[in-house]
């Protein structure tokens, strides 16, 4: 995928023009379709980086000084 060198920042613009442009509705259908599908692979891209960002800020130091992960439903007293 040609987005795979995009920062989140840049992926988020592209969408956002997607998206503007979509809702304009002076898109003929052809592009539309071809805007649509590449929207669909920004949206995705940019929800596999949120999701990476996640899991690398989720996550507790324990008293032995080791990196675990942090469940947040269970709330800090689970998390010591």
């Amino acid at each position: 995928m040609e987005n795979e060198n995009l920062r989140f920042e840049e992926a988020m613009l592209k969408l956002e023009e997607i998206v503007q442009r979509l809702e304009t509705g002076d898109v003929p259908l052809e592009d539309a379709i071809s805007l649509y599908k590449k929207g669909m692979e920004l949206s995705q891209y940019c929800h596999g980086k949120l999701q990476d960002a996640e899991k690398q800020l989720i996550s507790v130091i324990d008293p032995e000084g080791q990196q675990r992960p942090f469940n947040p439903e269970k709330g800090a007293e689970a998390n010591e």
